[in-house]
């Protein structure tokens, strides 16, 4: 059964609920119609709902993608705490109100996410912050894809500095990010006490993110504690399995198993 109603999310977008019973079609049409709610009864539905989101889906498909939606997905993924799940997903059905995003397990429905404001707005709702720091969070995104650039010049200095300024913004989402960049950098620089310590940081911030522990190996591994750089690695592994597949993993594993034998061979045979 479809519920719809006249809350709404974002201004110039609509929302709309969704039960979704085990042999029911998601395009069925809807039995029911609730009468108009107030203000306060709709915001308390938005906040309820907030309180409880563990994933949200942006839909790919043909017609919300030319109304932006990767661009959507990208936002939304960049912003979300670590404790939100965010997946590309097939079509929502509105396909002229697009783009499309979908919160579960309540199955709220938000329709026109297309600018960046409006689904940094989404984000803000949806993990439940304050309006104020969807700004401040949308400056240190800024900040972090410079920093991401200056990484990429290796000028690692500088990436360092844009990634402290964003991590100064207190962003609501995605600062566990910011960590894992910084770290990197700081490994780049020789600083791998700073290194470990913003791997260290990234993880408990996120427990369950891959690459803070891939972070935190490498920063052990330069500071030639290979048997934790193992357990670091072991635990990026655990967490994500098709890590094993990358070929930047398999050069971590096989430096890594080298200097565990040749820390581990008889003092007599390194000479």
């Amino acid at each position: 059964m479809i519920v719809k109603g006249s809350h709404s999310v974002l201004a110039n977008s609509s929302q709309y609920i969704l039960w979704f019973p085990p042999s029911s079609p998601i395009n069925q049409k809807p039995l029911y119609a609730p009468p108009p709610v107030s203000k306060r009864h709709r915001n308390r539905l938005t906040k309820a709902a907030a309180a409880e989101t563990q994933e949200i889906r942006v839909c790919t498909n043909r017609s919300c993608r030319k109304q932006g939606s990767f661009q959507t997905l990208e936002i939304v993924t960049d912003l979300a705490p670590p404790d939100i799940t965010v997946k590309s997903c097939g079509c929502l059905g509105r396909c002229g109100s697009g783009p499309n995003v979908a919160v579960l397990p309540q199955g709220i429905i938000v329709n026109h996410c297309g600018t960046t404001a409006k689904a940094a707005q989404f984000m803000a709702t949806a993990a439940n912050v304050n309006d104020g720091d969807v700004s401040k969070s949308l400056e240190a995104l800024a900040l972090r894809k410079r920093a991401q650039a200056e990484i990429d010049l290796a000028n690692f200095s500088k990436a360092d500095e844009l990634l402290s300024q964003a991590i100064d913004f207190k962003p609501f989402g995605g600062i566990h990010i910011m960590y894992k960049y910084r770290s990197r950098a700081r490994l780049a620089m020789g600083n791998y006490s700073g290194a470990l310590e913003d791997a260290r940081e990234a993880i408990r911030l996120a427990p369950r993110y891959s690459e803070g522990y891939m972070c935190e190996g490498d920063a052990l591994m330069a500071m030639e504690e290979y048997d934790a750089a193992e357990k670091s690695y072991s635990m990026c592994l655990q967490i994500d399995p098709s890590i094993r597949r990358s070929k930047s993993f398999k050069t971590r594993v096989e430096k890594l198993n080298e200097k565990l034998t040749a820390a581990n061979m008889p003092h007599n045979q390194h000479e």
